[in-house]
């Protein structure tokens, strides 16, 4: 090794690298809000703080699970661990470019600032390779900028601490002229928000590594400690717990004796030793000793697992031998056999049909194929059918519309609740069938969709990039079980384009975009195209959007109403549109869906 390598080596061991991610995922758990506030568009969505946060606690967790770490263990569990818990837009870049860092950090025995430019880079090109139309002015330019620097003053031979401050300075600089690149931004009076979770990461880290702050995160990366992270997602909801029912069922009268192994059991494994295919073999011939319905996914870094079996904890301790777990989850299928009897007997109850396969839309009865029936036993069926449906979903009406469109499972998630990569791999998981669509309804959720295909080996995942509702509801009529996959994906991506969306929320700051002036607590109507009418009155607010959106083409109005909206006056805006544009069908449902007081599709 040369002279100048001996002396730019950075100081850094596999256990510094540890504290210093730690660290930085802190530091941006700490600044979150701050980093929400900098969003542009004003509606209240899972905001870029959020998204960035959950992305990287979901790696931090597993980094302070390792009681001996190595750079190898480390670099593994920031990788995987960030991939998997990727959420939003914001998320997955910045859990593709921990990966590409860690891939540049494979192999090494010491880091220098050689090493870390070259990680730089390798990071920023993951990134990128990852955004299929990047925008300048955002995270990866800041990212950019900080490569750049880096190789610059690596090869200027500057010494690690010198090469650090000015890496994180010129990353600084190019964060402040990101208004200047994105017209949007210098209007609001913002740097880009992306840029500025990344720069809060970075600065945690080094702040951390330079004693200018410190932390004790001895107790892991949860709970109430110095690293502890208050998750911002709902609690789970707690209906099942119910003992009693609207019918007076009682629930431990229900017959769930057909059911053989009552617990579904998922987990992943994160591979901490040699894992080949004897092993593997092994393994899955234990787990089919103490149960059934067993699918087991592996590759070189981590195991995912689902089993139907009486003894969860055996599968756990058994797994324990090849690595440490996580994303561990276990149902108890005879409760959930005791709420399905009880649901439907309530719907037959109320004169609800449980199993009418046939829905109106756009005027037509469009049916469908039940395909994801669970056997006597309560086990997946074992030949997988040819095609399946996940579709991203909120609200009540919204759900019950895609599971009479054949959905098979439903991610709850949208615009305050992005769901992860691990969420969409999840659910992949429990869809028994060779070619599985997703629709992630929602532009900010499909980069995460994307991830889940990337991450799937043992099924054909399509992902059809449906931005709202409604362009879902329309790819879905628009698929032909006859049709060959790609035939269907064109079909289904055209059939989107003759969809115009509208949305009316509220603002949650004070703005000013598109030539507006926004306060908070405004009614927004947003289309395709960005905020149309801005209100103080809701009403009014939605007439002006949906005016906007129909021209002398328009054949076909959907509009589905939120939680929100009384039934009452939703009829009475129903009244309005059908009177007003007489020339077009008028569908109204009840979406239920929470934050949009209104969903418009014009067709």
């Amino acid at each position: 090794m040369s002279q100048n390598n001996n002396q730019n080596k950075v100081g850094l061991d596999a256990k510094g690298l540890q504290y210093a991610f730690l660290a930085g995922a802190k530091s941006i758990e700490a600044k979150k809000d701050y980093i929400n506030e900098l969003n542009v568009f004003p509606v209240p969505d899972g905001d870029t703080g959020t998204n960035m946060t959950l992305t990287i606690t979901a790696a931090a967790k597993e980094v302070a699970a390792i009681t001996e770490p190595t750079f190898a263990n480390v670099t593994k569990a920031m990788s995987t661990g960030s991939l998997r818990g990727a959420r939003g837009n914001s998320g997955v870049i910045l859990s593709q470019l921990i990966r590409g860092l860690c891939k540049g950090l494979e192999g090494k025995e010491e880091i220098t600032t050689d090493v870390v430019a070259s990680a730089f880079e390798r990071a920023v090109a993951t990134a990128y390779k990852a955004v299929m139309k990047p925008k300048e002015g955002t995270i990866l330019t800041v990212a950019k900028g900080l490569s750049d620097k880096a190789t610059e003053l690596a090869k200027a031979n500057k010494a690690p601490l010198e090469f650090a401050t000015g890496v994180l300075e010129y990353g600084r600089e190019v964060l402040n002229k990101t208004p200047d690149m994105l017209p949007v931004l210098k209007e609001a009076g913002v740097v880009d928000s992306g840029g500025e979770g990344l720069m809060t990461i970075l600065e945690g880290a080094f702040d951390a590594l330079t004693g200018k702050v410190s932390y004790d995160f001895s107790n892991g990366y949860d709970g109430e400690n110095a690293g502890g992270v208050k998750s911002d997602r709902p609690a789970p909801d707690a209906s099942g717990l119910r003992l009693t029912n609207s019918l007076g069922i009682d629930r431990k009268s229900i017959d769930t004796s057909h059911i053989k192994y009552g617990y579904c059991t998922e987990f992943i494994i994160i591979l901490e030793k040699d894992f080949p295919k004897t092993e593997e073999e092994k393994f899955k011939s234990f787990l089919l000793s103490i149960g059934d319905s067993l699918v087991v996914v592996a590759d070189d870094t981590i195991c995912k697992v689902h089993v139907h079996t009486n003894h969860p904890g055996q599968a756990f301790e058994k797994a324990l031998e090849y690595g440490s777990l996580t994303s561990m989850k276990v149902d108890n299928m005879r409760e959930e056999h005791r709420e399905k009897v009880i649901t439907e007997a309530e719907k037959k109850a109320a004169g609800v049909s449980t199993s009418s396969n046939t829905i109106e839309i756009a005027g037509q009865n469009v049916s469908w194929i039940n395909v994801d029936k669970k056997d006597k036993n309560g086990s997946e069926p074992a030949k997988q059918k040819e095609y399946g449906f996940i579709a991203v979903s909120v609200g009540q009406g919204m759900n019950d519309i895609f599971k009479d469109l054949g959905v098979d499972h439903l991610i709850e998630g949208g615009q305050t609740m992005n769901p992860s990569t691990e969420d969409m791999l999840n659910a992949i998981d429990k869809v028994n069938a060779k070619t599985i669509y997703i629709l992630p309804n929602n532009k900010n959720i499909i980069l995460a969709a994307n991830q889940a295909k990337e991450l799937t080996e043992d099924k054909e995942i399509i992902v059809v990039p449906s931005k709202t509702a409604p362009q879902g509801v329309a790819a879905l009529i628009a698929f032909d079980a006859s049709a060959k996959a790609e035939d269907n994906l064109e079909n289904m991506i055209g059939e989107m384009g003759n969809v115009k969306t509208g949305q009316v929320t509220y603002a949650v700051r004070d703005t000013s975009i598109d030539g507006k002036n926004i306060n908070a607590g405004d009614i927004m109507g947003i289309d395709d195209d960005g905020i149309q009418s801005v209100s103080t009155d809701l009403v009014e607010a939605t007439k002006e959007l949906l005016a906007h959106m129909i021209d002398e083409d328009s054949e076909l109005i959907s509009i589905y109403y939120g939680a929100e909206v009384k039934e009452e006056d939703a009829k009475e805006f129903e009244q309005y549109v059908e009177e007003t544009y007489e020339d077009c069908d008028v569908e109204f449902n009840y979406g239920g869906q929470p934050i949009y007081y209104y969903i418009l599709s014009v067709e």
